[in-house]
């Protein structure tokens, strides 16, 4: 399934301040805006046996989040930041804003989701290089 922004816009605005925790010990208080992500799962209706999303960026970082996770009421696929639409800094058009995963799970420059039934051999940039994988707060 292809959606355009336009197409994602169309989708019910949910609004959140989330705070945003990365692993170097800092963190950020951000009002996020955009469609829920189980919104978007339910748009597409994957198979019964998914277990597993994957986020593709526009710059090549990839990240994988398990389903519950993904479909979490709190789990956001962001265009707006503080109520302005996302600047590229930002990760325009669209970012992964959750307060229940690190910072280095939440994808900035998203262009693809793909769901899966098992984990592939790359489960994410940084996880490749050791990072703990299910990174929940």
């Amino acid at each position: 399934m292809q959606l355009s922004m336009a197409d994602i816009q169309k989708l019910p605005l949910t609004s959140m301040v989330i705070r945003h925790v990365c692993v170097e010990g800092w963190a950020a208080i951000v009002q996020w805006g955009g469609v829920r992500l189980r919104d978007l799962v339910a748009l597409v209706q994957p198979k019964s046996n998914i277990r597993y999303v994957y986020f593709k960026s526009a710059d090549g970082y990839y990240e994988s989040w398990d389903i519950a996770s993904a479909v979490h009421p709190q789990t956001l696929m962001a265009y707006q930041k503080n109520g302005q639409p996302l600047s590229v800094d930002n990760g325009a058009p669209m970012r992964l804003a959750s307060p229940i995963k690190l910072g280095y799970k939440q994808s900035k420059w998203i262009t693809q989701i793909t769901f899966v039934s098992n984990l592939l051999p790359t489960k994410g940039y940084w996880e490749d290089q050791g990072y703990e994988w299910f990174a929940g707060l």
